[in-house]
């Protein structure tokens, strides 16, 4: 019964964690993009003859801040439904009970 309390204790961290981590990171995410596209309209509307040179540098970088938001959820996800903290608690288990 003491490793079902343990595993429960894993379980429960680990969905205290993968909450904290998406969220952050759509906070992050949602922040960069809103500074970067504030600053690109400030640019565009101060040298309107640099908007295409603007514009693909700011889809090159908005794609980067979405890249790390995406990979930071695949890592959550990986948690959530393959907990490795989870399976190695179950072979310590199976390694004193066998």
């Amino acid at each position: 019964m003491e490793i079902l309390a343990h595993l429960a204790s894993v379980q429960a961290s680990t969905v205290l964690a993968v909450g904290i981590m998406i969220g952050l990171a759509a906070l992050g995410a949602g922040l960069g993009l809103a500074i970067m596209s504030g600053k690109f309209l400030e640019s565009a509307a101060r040298q309107p003859e640099l908007i295409p040179v603007l514009q693909v540098r700011m889809f090159i970088t908005a794609g980067l801040i979405d890249a790390a938001f995406i990979i930071t959820v695949a890592v959550a996800l990986l948690l959530a439904f393959a907990n490795p903290l989870a399976s190695a608690l179950l072979a310590e288990a199976a390694k004193l009970a066998g």
